[in-house]
């Protein structure tokens, strides 16, 4: 087994113990699975820390509760920046532990804590990746639970995260109503 293969497999064993089995496997695991699949198919060639930064990108995320943090935006923020810190945390010492080298482990959770949004094309990636997953498999439960103009804030969030690449591919890949279409246009 090669230490890629060894840092997967690890982050797929700590994912199978999310206690969420909504979607009849450990939610972590099998959003995990699907950050691969979309990373393979927009960056077929991406590296070994993307590669391991998409998979890991909710590892445990189930350890922090988001009903552990207070109501509102800075109490969501707060949760989101702790959240990203675990991820990181995390997947770099699985990395250290597989023997990658201190640059690999360093690029992998500068993508996970989301460092360089915009500037850095791995980062960005991984963002791209994130939006997609979203969009195919999330976002239509979550729209659900949402009130329509929050909603609209929520979708013109997410393109304004994309690159202008992955917002084109969004807008050939899915078939949205105007009112969200427009977000990607922008």
């Amino acid at each position: 087994m090669t230490r890629f293969e060894r840092v997967i497999a690890t982050i797929d064993a700590a994912n199978a113990a999310d206690p969420d089995r909504s979607e009849g496997t450990p939610a972590a695991l099998l959003y995990g699975q699907r950050m691969t699949a979309e990373l393979e198919r927009l960056f077929p060639d991406a590296s070994e820390p993307l590669r391991i930064a998409a998979r890991g990108q909710h590892i445990e995320r189930w350890v922090l509760k988001r009903a552990d943090y207070p109501e509102g935006r800075a109490g969501y923020l707060g949760w989101r920046s702790d959240l990203a810190r675990h991820h990181a945390e995390r997947v770099g010492a699985l990395m250290a532990d597989a023997g990658y080298d201190a640059a690999d482990i360093e690029a992998a959770q500068r993508m996970l804590r989301k460092e360089g949004i915009k500037r850095d094309p791995r980062v960005q990636a991984l963002e791209d990746v994130i939006c997609f997953v979203f969009l195919k498999w999330y976002f239509a439960p979550f729209s659900q639970t949402q009130d329509p103009a929050k909603l609209d804030r929520i979708v013109a969030k997410t393109a304004r995260k994309m690159s202008a690449d992955a917002r084109g591919r969004v807008l050939a890949e899915f078939d949205l109503p105007e009112q969200l279409a427009a977000a990607f246009r922008a």
